[in-house]
């Protein structure tokens, strides 16, 4: 781990976007850009953030289930997987 490398400030971005730009984009990284010496953002690759995007609506949907169990709100999978196949005759093939 580089952390020095990964730790700049806002002055420095701004008079070195592109290369910051590929930094980022290179070692998928993040940046931690400050400003009079306290961290303020963080820079982070595009694939990186799409990650992070997918894992926090998963781990959203994961808290709700657990909600769901909690409540009591149950059905058994297979009057599930019945409904999905009354639905879609199409899939008893």
């Amino acid at each position: 781990m580089k952390i020095k490398e990964d730790i700049k400030p806002i002055s420095y971005v701004k008079a070195h976007a592109t290369e910051v730009l590929m930094q980022v984009n290179e070692t998928q990284r993040p940046l931690y850009v400050t400003q009079n010496g306290t961290a303020k953002a963080v820079i982070i690759d595009t694939g990186t953030y799409e990650s992070m995007k997918k894992t926090i609506a998963l781990l959203k949907l994961i808290a709700l289930a657990e909600k769901d169990i909690e409540a009591g709100r149950l059905v058994d999978q297979d009057e599930v997987f019945a409904r999905i196949e009354k639905e879609n005759p199409w899939l008893k093939k």
